[in-house]
Protein backbone atom coordinates (compact mmCIF):
# COMPACT_ATOMS: atom_id res chain seq x y z
CA UNK A 1 0.00 0.00 0.00
CA UNK A 2 2.88 2.51 0.82
CA UNK A 3 3.80 4.51 -2.18
CA UNK A 4 0.53 3.89 -4.25
CA UNK A 5 -0.40 7.16 -5.65
CA UNK A 6 -4.01 6.11 -6.65
CA UNK A 7 -4.47 5.53 -2.60
CA UNK A 8 -2.67 8.20 -1.08
CA UNK A 9 -4.38 10.98 -3.21
CA UNK A 10 -7.77 9.81 -1.66
CA UNK A 11 -6.69 11.50 1.58
CA UNK A 12 -7.38 15.05 2.09
CA UNK A 13 -5.25 17.32 4.47
CA UNK A 14 -8.01 16.40 6.99
CA UNK A 15 -7.53 12.98 7.51
CA UNK A 16 -3.56 13.39 7.31
CA UNK A 17 -3.91 14.68 10.31
CA UNK A 18 -6.62 13.93 12.32
CA UNK A 19 -7.57 9.92 10.84
CA UNK A 20 -11.12 8.17 11.32
CA UNK A 21 -9.49 6.10 14.67
CA UNK A 22 -8.60 9.60 16.86
CA UNK A 23 -11.77 11.35 15.72
CA UNK A 24 -13.18 8.53 17.21
CA UNK A 25 -11.42 9.24 20.36
CA UNK A 26 -12.01 12.67 20.40
CA UNK A 27 -15.78 12.63 20.57
CA UNK A 28 -15.41 9.43 22.81
CA UNK A 29 -12.92 11.46 25.24
CA UNK A 30 -15.21 14.63 24.98
CA UNK A 31 -17.95 12.61 25.71
CA UNK A 32 -16.59 11.43 29.40
CA UNK A 33 -15.52 15.32 29.70
CA UNK A 34 -18.84 16.15 28.74
CA UNK A 35 -20.46 14.61 31.28
CA UNK A 36 -17.86 15.78 33.87
CA UNK A 37 -19.31 19.43 32.83
CA UNK A 38 -23.29 18.05 33.33
CA UNK A 39 -22.50 16.38 36.95
CA UNK A 40 -20.50 19.64 37.92
CA UNK A 41 -22.93 22.31 36.88
CA UNK A 42 -25.69 20.73 38.09
CA UNK A 43 -24.34 20.09 41.55
CA UNK A 44 -23.77 24.06 41.10
CA UNK A 45 -27.50 24.50 40.92
CA UNK A 46 -28.05 21.87 44.14
CA UNK A 47 -29.80 19.33 41.77
CA UNK A 48 -28.91 15.55 42.76
CA UNK A 49 -28.60 13.56 39.79
CA UNK A 50 -27.07 10.36 41.48
CA UNK A 51 -30.36 10.47 43.07
CA UNK A 52 -31.83 10.40 40.15
CA UNK A 53 -30.49 7.90 38.23
CA UNK A 54 -30.04 5.65 41.54
CA UNK A 55 -26.57 5.93 41.91
CA UNK A 56 -24.86 5.63 45.00
CA UNK A 57 -23.94 8.46 47.52
CA UNK A 58 -20.33 9.02 48.59
CA UNK A 59 -19.35 6.91 51.51
CA UNK A 60 -18.52 10.07 53.12
CA UNK A 61 -18.18 13.78 53.05
CA UNK A 62 -14.38 13.49 52.02
CA UNK A 63 -14.69 11.68 49.01
CA UNK A 64 -14.41 12.83 45.80
CA UNK A 65 -17.86 14.41 44.49
CA UNK A 66 -18.97 12.51 41.34
CA UNK A 67 -17.79 15.15 39.13
CA UNK A 68 -14.29 15.32 40.37
CA UNK A 69 -14.15 11.61 39.90
CA UNK A 70 -15.89 11.85 36.20
CA UNK A 71 -12.93 14.32 35.27
CA UNK A 72 -10.50 12.08 36.85
CA UNK A 73 -11.55 9.29 34.31
CA UNK A 74 -11.43 12.05 31.91
CA UNK A 75 -7.91 13.26 32.65
CA UNK A 76 -7.01 9.28 32.29
CA UNK A 77 -7.94 8.53 29.40
CA UNK A 78 -7.09 12.03 27.75
CA UNK A 79 -3.11 11.33 28.35
CA UNK A 80 -2.55 8.52 26.67
CA UNK A 81 -4.80 10.14 23.67
CA UNK A 82 -3.02 13.06 23.72
CA UNK A 83 0.66 10.73 24.07
CA UNK A 84 -0.89 8.94 21.15
CA UNK A 85 -1.58 11.22 18.32
CA UNK A 86 1.61 13.28 19.57
CA UNK A 87 3.36 10.36 19.05
CA UNK A 88 1.80 9.48 15.18
CA UNK A 89 2.46 13.02 13.98
CA UNK A 90 5.85 12.77 14.67
CA UNK A 91 6.32 9.46 13.16
CA UNK A 92 3.97 10.46 9.63
CA UNK A 93 4.91 14.48 9.78
CA UNK A 94 2.05 14.42 7.37
CA UNK A 95 2.65 12.23 4.95
CA UNK A 96 0.30 9.94 3.37
CA UNK A 97 2.11 6.59 3.19
CA UNK A 98 3.04 6.85 6.60
CA UNK A 99 -0.50 7.88 7.78
CA UNK A 100 -1.51 4.60 6.12
CA UNK A 101 1.25 2.69 7.26
CA UNK A 102 1.18 3.71 11.18
CA UNK A 103 -2.63 2.76 11.80
CA UNK A 104 -2.04 0.65 14.00
CA UNK A 105 -0.89 3.22 16.64
CA UNK A 106 -4.98 5.03 16.66
CA UNK A 107 -6.12 1.28 16.59
CA UNK A 108 -4.47 1.12 19.40
CA UNK A 109 -5.67 3.84 21.62
CA UNK A 110 -9.31 2.80 21.17
CA UNK A 111 -8.05 -0.87 22.42
CA UNK A 112 -6.34 0.40 25.36
CA UNK A 113 -9.63 3.16 26.05
CA UNK A 114 -11.47 0.15 25.57
CA UNK A 115 -9.31 -1.40 28.33
CA UNK A 116 -9.98 1.37 30.90
CA UNK A 117 -13.31 1.10 30.83
CA UNK A 118 -13.16 -2.83 32.04
CA UNK A 119 -9.88 -2.75 34.55
CA UNK A 120 -10.96 -2.88 38.06
CA UNK A 121 -8.54 -0.21 38.72
CA UNK A 122 -9.52 1.44 42.78
CA UNK A 123 -8.62 5.39 41.30
CA UNK A 124 -10.36 5.15 38.22
CA UNK A 125 -13.99 5.78 39.52
CA UNK A 126 -14.27 1.72 39.25
CA UNK A 127 -18.21 2.40 40.59
CA UNK A 128 -19.02 4.58 38.49
CA UNK A 129 -17.24 2.40 35.25
CA UNK A 130 -19.26 -0.55 36.34
CA UNK A 131 -22.50 1.14 36.87
CA UNK A 132 -22.40 2.42 33.22
CA UNK A 133 -21.35 -0.94 32.01
CA UNK A 134 -24.09 -2.61 33.76
CA UNK A 135 -26.77 -0.17 32.70
CA UNK A 136 -25.32 -0.20 29.01
CA UNK A 137 -25.39 -4.03 29.13
CA UNK A 138 -29.10 -3.74 29.96
CA UNK A 139 -30.21 -1.35 27.42
CA UNK A 140 -28.12 -3.40 24.34
CA UNK A 141 -30.81 -5.14 24.16
CA UNK A 142 -33.68 -2.62 24.68
CA UNK A 143 -34.32 -3.92 28.33
CA UNK A 144 -35.30 -0.37 31.17
CA UNK A 145 -34.86 -0.77 34.75
CA UNK A 146 -38.51 -0.03 36.79
CA UNK A 147 -38.41 3.33 38.09
CA UNK A 148 -37.15 2.97 41.73
CA UNK A 149 -34.00 0.92 39.98
CA UNK A 150 -32.61 3.89 37.52
CA UNK A 151 -34.90 4.03 34.64
CA UNK A 152 -34.11 7.64 34.35
CA UNK A 153 -30.49 6.33 34.25
CA UNK A 154 -31.26 4.17 31.87
CA UNK A 155 -33.36 6.65 29.48
CA UNK A 156 -30.65 9.28 29.48
CA UNK A 157 -27.74 6.72 28.23
CA UNK A 158 -30.10 5.23 25.67
CA UNK A 159 -30.67 8.69 24.43
CA UNK A 160 -26.85 9.75 24.24
CA UNK A 161 -26.15 6.10 22.23
CA UNK A 162 -28.35 7.78 19.97
CA UNK A 163 -26.63 10.94 19.26
CA UNK A 164 -23.36 8.84 19.24
CA UNK A 165 -25.22 6.67 16.39
CA UNK A 166 -23.23 7.59 13.98
CA UNK A 167 -20.16 7.52 15.58
CA UNK A 168 -20.47 3.79 16.56
CA UNK A 169 -21.01 3.47 12.88
CA UNK A 170 -17.87 5.17 12.07
CA UNK A 171 -16.11 2.64 15.18
CA UNK A 172 -17.21 -0.11 12.79
CA UNK A 173 -15.78 1.37 10.09
CA UNK A 174 -12.05 1.34 11.86
CA UNK A 175 -12.44 -1.70 12.92
CA UNK A 176 -13.47 -3.26 9.67
CA UNK A 177 -10.64 -1.69 7.50
CA UNK A 178 -8.36 -2.47 10.40
CA UNK A 179 -8.84 -6.11 9.84
CA UNK A 180 -9.25 -5.85 6.08
CA UNK A 181 -6.53 -7.34 4.20
CA UNK A 182 -5.10 -4.52 1.51
CA UNK A 183 -6.85 -1.96 3.70
CA UNK A 184 -5.68 0.67 6.36
CA UNK A 185 -8.16 1.96 8.74
CA UNK A 186 -6.37 5.52 8.50
CA UNK A 187 -7.36 5.42 5.13
CA UNK A 188 -10.60 7.30 3.45
CA UNK A 189 -12.97 5.87 5.65
CA UNK A 190 -14.76 3.16 3.36
CA UNK A 191 -18.48 2.94 4.84
CA UNK A 192 -19.33 0.44 2.97
CA UNK A 193 -16.97 -1.93 4.63
CA UNK A 194 -18.73 -4.82 5.53
CA UNK A 195 -21.29 -4.63 3.27
CA UNK A 196 -23.54 -1.37 2.07
CA UNK A 197 -26.73 -2.40 4.72
CA UNK A 198 -24.16 -2.67 7.70
CA UNK A 199 -23.04 0.32 8.61
CA UNK A 200 -26.72 1.65 8.22
CA UNK A 201 -27.96 -1.11 10.64
CA UNK A 202 -25.77 -0.28 13.01
CA UNK A 203 -26.76 3.53 12.71
CA UNK A 204 -29.77 2.09 13.95
CA UNK A 205 -29.73 0.15 16.63
CA UNK A 206 -29.74 2.91 19.46
CA UNK A 207 -33.24 3.97 18.04
CA UNK A 208 -34.08 0.60 18.19
CA UNK A 209 -33.27 0.37 22.10
CA UNK A 210 -34.99 3.50 22.74
CA UNK A 211 -38.05 1.97 20.87
CA UNK A 212 -37.85 -0.72 22.14
CA UNK A 213 -37.57 0.80 25.78
CA UNK A 214 -40.99 3.02 25.06
CA UNK A 215 -43.00 -0.54 23.79
CA UNK A 216 -42.15 -1.83 27.28
CA UNK A 217 -43.09 1.28 29.11
CA UNK A 218 -46.49 1.16 27.06
CA UNK A 219 -46.71 -2.27 28.25
CA UNK A 220 -46.07 -1.78 31.76
CA UNK A 221 -48.73 1.18 31.82
CA UNK A 222 -51.36 -1.13 30.20
CA UNK A 223 -50.48 -3.92 32.90
CA UNK A 224 -50.34 -1.63 35.79
CA UNK A 225 -52.60 1.60 35.11
CA UNK A 226 -52.50 4.35 37.63
CA UNK A 227 -54.55 7.47 38.14
CA UNK A 228 -51.48 9.47 36.59
CA UNK A 229 -50.39 6.88 33.96
CA UNK A 230 -53.79 7.35 31.55
CA UNK A 231 -53.71 4.72 28.93
CA UNK A 232 -49.65 4.94 27.43
CA UNK A 233 -50.85 6.93 24.73
CA UNK A 234 -47.52 9.60 25.39
CA UNK A 235 -44.91 6.32 25.17
CA UNK A 236 -46.87 5.32 21.73
CA UNK A 237 -46.15 8.80 20.63
CA UNK A 238 -42.36 8.80 21.49
CA UNK A 239 -42.09 5.52 19.96
CA UNK A 240 -42.67 6.69 16.61
CA UNK A 241 -40.35 9.51 17.02
CA UNK A 242 -38.06 6.55 17.40
CA UNK A 243 -39.34 4.90 14.71
CA UNK A 244 -39.03 7.89 12.26
CA UNK A 245 -35.14 7.35 12.05
CA UNK A 246 -35.23 4.34 10.28
CA UNK A 247 -36.48 5.66 6.79
CA UNK A 248 -33.94 8.55 7.01
CA UNK A 249 -31.50 6.04 7.65
CA UNK A 250 -32.43 3.63 5.28
CA UNK A 251 -33.09 6.31 1.91
CA UNK A 252 -29.49 7.57 2.99
CA UNK A 253 -28.07 4.34 2.73
CA UNK A 254 -30.04 4.44 -0.78
CA UNK A 255 -28.46 7.38 -1.94
CA UNK A 256 -25.03 6.66 -1.14
CA UNK A 257 -25.25 3.07 -3.01
CA UNK A 258 -27.83 4.32 -5.32
CA UNK A 259 -28.34 1.83 -8.72
CA UNK A 260 -30.82 2.39 -10.65
CA UNK A 261 -30.68 -1.23 -11.97
CA UNK A 262 -31.76 -2.62 -8.32
CA UNK A 263 -33.96 0.14 -7.35
CA UNK A 264 -37.10 1.16 -8.55
CA UNK A 265 -37.54 4.97 -7.72
CA UNK A 266 -35.02 8.12 -9.67
CA UNK A 267 -32.31 9.78 -7.13
CA UNK A 268 -34.68 12.43 -7.39
CA UNK A 269 -37.18 10.47 -6.33
CA UNK A 270 -35.20 8.68 -3.52
CA UNK A 271 -33.97 12.36 -2.08
CA UNK A 272 -37.39 13.65 -1.98
CA UNK A 273 -38.93 10.49 0.01
CA UNK A 274 -35.54 11.04 2.29
CA UNK A 275 -36.00 15.30 2.38
CA UNK A 276 -39.89 14.35 3.25
CA UNK A 277 -38.84 11.88 6.43
CA UNK A 278 -36.23 13.88 7.62
CA UNK A 279 -37.90 17.02 8.14
CA UNK A 280 -40.87 14.99 9.75
CA UNK A 281 -38.13 13.13 12.00
CA UNK A 282 -36.34 16.58 12.93
CA UNK A 283 -39.29 18.28 13.60
CA UNK A 284 -40.99 15.67 15.67
CA UNK A 285 -38.08 15.73 17.69
CA UNK A 286 -37.77 18.96 18.11
CA UNK A 287 -41.27 19.41 19.33
CA UNK A 288 -40.71 16.42 21.97
CA UNK A 289 -37.35 17.74 23.32
CA UNK A 290 -38.80 21.38 23.96
CA UNK A 291 -42.38 20.20 24.73
CA UNK A 292 -41.81 16.71 26.23
CA UNK A 293 -38.35 16.62 28.04
CA UNK A 294 -38.14 19.36 28.76
CA UNK A 295 -41.81 20.17 29.43
CA UNK A 296 -41.59 23.89 28.17
CA UNK A 297 -44.81 25.61 27.27
CA UNK A 298 -43.26 27.77 24.00
CA UNK A 299 -45.45 25.65 21.58
CA UNK A 300 -48.75 25.78 23.56
CA UNK A 301 -48.12 29.72 23.99
CA UNK A 302 -47.56 29.82 20.32
CA UNK A 303 -50.87 28.52 19.67
CA UNK A 304 -52.54 30.50 22.37
CA UNK A 305 -51.10 33.76 21.03
CA UNK A 306 -52.07 32.54 17.65
CA UNK A 307 -55.37 30.96 18.10
CA UNK A 308 -56.69 32.76 21.49
CA UNK A 309 -60.28 31.11 20.77
CA UNK A 310 -59.56 27.72 20.15
CA UNK A 311 -56.32 27.30 22.47
CA UNK A 312 -57.13 29.67 25.36
CA UNK A 313 -54.52 30.56 27.72
CA UNK A 314 -54.48 28.12 30.46
CA UNK A 315 -54.10 29.48 34.35
CA UNK A 316 -51.42 26.83 34.50
CA UNK A 317 -48.85 25.68 31.81
CA UNK A 318 -47.90 22.58 34.42
CA UNK A 319 -51.01 21.69 36.54
CA UNK A 320 -48.78 18.34 37.12
CA UNK A 321 -46.49 19.51 38.61
CA UNK A 322 -47.71 21.16 42.09
CA UNK A 323 -50.38 20.77 43.67
CA UNK A 324 -50.85 24.82 43.88
CA UNK A 325 -51.98 25.98 40.64
CA UNK A 326 -49.97 29.39 39.69
CA UNK A 327 -51.25 32.12 38.23
CA UNK A 328 -51.13 32.96 34.52
CA UNK A 329 -48.11 34.61 33.07
CA UNK A 330 -46.61 33.47 36.58
CA UNK A 331 -43.63 33.02 34.66
CA UNK A 332 -41.57 33.85 31.55
CA UNK A 333 -43.21 33.55 27.98
CA UNK A 334 -43.27 29.63 26.67
CA UNK A 335 -41.43 27.94 29.88
CA UNK A 336 -42.55 26.54 32.60
CA UNK A 337 -43.12 28.02 36.58
CA UNK A 338 -40.26 26.15 37.89
CA UNK A 339 -36.96 26.60 36.73
CA UNK A 340 -33.52 26.39 37.79
CA UNK A 341 -31.09 28.03 35.28
CA UNK A 342 -30.67 31.65 36.10
CA UNK A 343 -32.17 33.61 33.22
CA UNK A 344 -35.28 32.97 30.71
CA UNK A 345 -32.67 33.59 27.86
CA UNK A 346 -30.37 31.00 29.05
CA UNK A 347 -33.76 28.42 28.28
CA UNK A 348 -34.58 30.14 24.82
CA UNK A 349 -30.89 29.87 23.63
CA UNK A 350 -31.09 25.95 24.43
CA UNK A 351 -34.41 25.88 21.94
CA UNK A 352 -32.68 28.02 19.27
CA UNK A 353 -29.77 25.90 19.69
CA UNK A 354 -31.39 22.31 19.66
CA UNK A 355 -33.69 23.59 16.61
CA UNK A 356 -30.87 24.52 14.59
CA UNK A 357 -28.44 21.58 15.21
CA UNK A 358 -31.70 18.97 14.73
CA UNK A 359 -31.71 20.97 11.21
CA UNK A 360 -28.20 20.41 10.02
CA UNK A 361 -29.06 18.41 6.95
CA UNK A 362 -30.56 21.29 5.32
CA UNK A 363 -27.10 21.98 3.82
CA UNK A 364 -27.82 19.47 1.09
CA UNK A 365 -30.34 21.85 0.51
CA UNK A 366 -27.86 24.57 -0.96
CA UNK A 367 -26.00 23.91 -3.86
CA UNK A 368 -23.78 25.82 -2.88
CA UNK A 369 -22.92 23.81 0.83
CA UNK A 370 -23.88 20.34 -0.96
CA UNK A 371 -20.36 19.68 -1.79
CA UNK A 372 -19.39 19.77 1.59
CA UNK A 373 -21.38 17.35 3.02
CA UNK A 374 -19.18 14.35 2.09
CA UNK A 375 -16.01 15.95 3.43
CA UNK A 376 -14.56 14.19 6.08
CA UNK A 377 -13.70 17.48 7.93
CA UNK A 378 -17.77 18.24 7.69
CA UNK A 379 -18.72 14.64 8.56
CA UNK A 380 -16.68 15.03 12.13
CA UNK A 381 -17.93 18.27 12.58
CA UNK A 382 -21.66 17.32 12.68
CA UNK A 383 -20.79 14.16 14.57
CA UNK A 384 -19.26 16.47 17.53
CA UNK A 385 -22.38 19.04 16.75
CA UNK A 386 -25.03 16.34 17.51
CA UNK A 387 -22.72 15.19 20.53
CA UNK A 388 -22.97 19.24 22.08
CA UNK A 389 -26.66 18.77 21.41
CA UNK A 390 -26.94 15.98 23.34
CA UNK A 391 -24.65 17.52 26.27
CA UNK A 392 -26.90 20.57 26.36
CA UNK A 393 -29.92 18.51 26.16
CA UNK A 394 -28.77 16.71 29.76
CA UNK A 395 -28.76 19.97 31.20
CA UNK A 396 -32.30 20.82 30.65
CA UNK A 397 -33.84 17.31 30.54
CA UNK A 398 -32.33 16.14 34.20
CA UNK A 399 -33.46 19.80 35.45
CA UNK A 400 -36.65 18.58 34.46
CA UNK A 401 -36.99 15.44 36.08
CA UNK A 402 -35.20 17.64 39.04
CA UNK A 403 -38.43 19.56 38.77
CA UNK A 404 -40.96 16.40 38.58
CA UNK A 405 -39.64 14.62 41.31
CA UNK A 406 -39.31 17.80 43.67
CA UNK A 407 -43.12 18.65 43.05
CA UNK A 408 -44.37 15.17 43.21
CA UNK A 409 -44.83 14.36 39.67
CA UNK A 410 -42.34 11.59 39.22
CA UNK A 411 -44.74 9.68 36.92
CA UNK A 412 -44.82 12.40 35.27
CA UNK A 413 -43.82 11.22 31.72
CA UNK A 414 -46.10 8.50 31.91
CA UNK A 415 -49.20 10.41 31.78
CA UNK A 416 -51.68 10.84 28.76
CA UNK A 417 -50.56 12.10 26.17
CA UNK A 418 -52.11 15.60 26.41
CA UNK A 419 -53.17 18.60 24.39
CA UNK A 420 -50.69 20.91 22.97
CA UNK A 421 -53.48 23.66 24.32
CA UNK A 422 -53.74 22.53 28.05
Amino acid sequence: MDGDPAVESQLDGFSLILPLPYRIAFILVLGVWAWGLNLHYLHLLKIDVASLIKYPSRSSSSSLSHHQRTYALATTITIPFLFSIFFFWTLTRGQPSAVLAWDFIPQSYLFLLFLLFLIPYKRLSPNGRFRFLTTLKRISIGGIAEAQDGKFGDILLADVLTSYAKVLGDLFVSLCMFLSAGKSSTDKPDRGCGGQYIVPIIISIPSVIRLRQCLIEYMRVRKNPTQHSGWGGQHLANALKYSSAFPVVVLSALQRGYDPNKIGLSETGIFRLWLFFVFMNSFYSFYWDVAKDWDLTLFSSLLSSAFPSVFPPSNTTTSFHSNQVPPAQAHPWGLRPHTHFHTPQIYYTAIGLDLLLRCTWSLKLSPHLDHWNDLEGTIFLLEMAEVVRRWVWIFFRVETEWVRVRSGAAGVDEMLLMPMGR
